[in-house]
């Protein structure tokens, strides 16, 4: 087996056995990782990239979207959060605007940091049984 193959094969088994919020942490890290990627297009000027990368980041905060409970108050704020990025990344991408990507990103960014500590108290109180 190929190393990529390999690889491969250990991101599809990390998808498949992640726990729902593990996959929304992973969404965040994916969305992150996009926004660099077409800031670093726009820096060396592929249109393409920037492009390519602007619309994963963006499929990656429709996922988001639609995973939503809407019967959960705070689901309606952040649907609004996720659509302004949205929005956001599409200016970006017409204008190559580096500082609304920037912008995008550190919301994404708290927004998975945020998530990181959600699952980091659930796991305690999982394992030791306490309130946290």
């Amino acid at each position: 087996m190929s190393v990529q193959n390999a690889y491969n094969a250990y991101k599809q088994n990390s998808v498949t056995t992640a726990s729902p919020g593990e996959l929304t942490l992973m969404l965040y890290n994916g969305c992150i990782k996009f926004i660099h990627q077409a800031k670093k297009a726009i820096e060396v000027k592929d249109i393409e990239a920037r492009n390519k990368y602007v619309q994963k980041a963006q499929a990656i905060l429709n996922e988001l979207m639609s995973t939503l409970n809407m019967d959960i108050p705070i689901s309606k704020e952040m649907f609004n959060l996720y659509d302004y990025m949205y929005h956001q990344l599409t200016q970006a991408n017409i204008n190559n605007d580096v500082a609304i990507l920037d912008e995008v990103e550190g919301l994404v960014v708290e927004f998975r940091d945020t998530w990181k500590q959600v699952i980091q108290m659930n796991r305690q109180k999982q394992y030791t049984g306490n309130q946290v």
